[in-house]
């Protein structure tokens, strides 16, 4: 998986000395919000070209859809995706006992990092081909003084949750490592993180993600973007959406109302 095993090794060994503990906490894990399902087309809360009431100047929906990376951006070997990968339930659905961590797992795990959208929201989502590597991009507006307290929560994980230790439903303990991650100078604000999480298969086999996650507030949009695997994860990858993305936005909120 082209990945430090000594990095890995470590990680396991913090998470299997606690797993007796978390087990008891795994059993209690009841089936919440599952994460929305991946769509290559916009999602919103209006009919299309239209805002919804109170949204100021906000985007369209077909403006917020316009504004998405696709595989046209990446290129070579991003392709629209074929549906969500095996490992987002059973590795980012977890447990912990420290509640700024398990505030992040959920959020990883719904895709929920803002709460409701003020209005229309797209997303685009697109596998790696010939690997297990998917990456999610959303556009949605929020009130710009909540993103920016949820920006500042983020930037504050790193030493809340530098490492800690999370079980999965199966009652399986995972060493999770939370590091920054810098992006390009875009935006209004901003901030990414990048979230290892290794542990061990029922067969004994290890498993290692990585899962860089960014956000970036454009005016009042904000944009969420998550890049996963088991296979081997380029955070330029994660930082070239992310500067690609931020430059069409802020473009295309310079059209006002001007219909795409």
């Amino acid at each position: 998986m082209n990945r430090p095993p000594a990095t890995a090794r470590a990680l396991l060994a913090s998470g299997l000395s606690v797993t007796a503990l978390l087990s008891t906490a795994a059993c209690s894990v009841q089936d919440g919000a599952r994460p929305r399902w991946f769509s290559a087309s916009a999602t919103a809360a209006a009919p299309a070209g239209e805002r919804p009431p109170g949204s100021g100047a906000g985007l369209t929906q077909l403006q917020a859809q316009a504004a998405l990376v696709t595989e046209a951006d990446l290129g070579e070997p991003w392709v629209p995706t074929r549906g969500a990968k095996t490992w987002r339930d059973g590795l980012l659905k977890g447990t912990t006992e420290r509640p700024d961590c398990q505030r992040l797992l959920d959020a990883l795990y719904t895709e929920e990092f803002f709460g409701a959208p003020a209005g229309p929201r797209a997303t685009s989502a697109l596998d790696a081909a010939g690997t297990d590597t998917q990456l999610r991009y959303e556009i949605a507006p929020y009130p710009p003084a909540d993103v920016d307290r949820t920006l500042a929560w983020l930037k504050s994980l790193p030493r809340r949750c530098g490492q800690f230790t999370a079980a999965t439903t199966r009652g399986r303990a995972q060493g999770v490592e939370v590091t920054d991650m810098p992006l390009p100078p875009v935006g209004d604000a901003r901030q990414a993180l990048r979230i290892t999480m290794a542990g061990e298969t029922e067969k004994g086999e290890l498993t290692y993600l990585t899962l860089d996650v960014a956000a970036v507030r454009v005016g009042a949009e904000a944009i969420t973007l998550t890049n996963a695997g088991l296979d081997e994860v380029y955070a330029e990858v994660t930082q070239h959406a992310v500067r690609v993305g931020a430059e069409r936005l802020t473009e295309i909120r310079k059209q006002g109302r001007a219909q795409i």
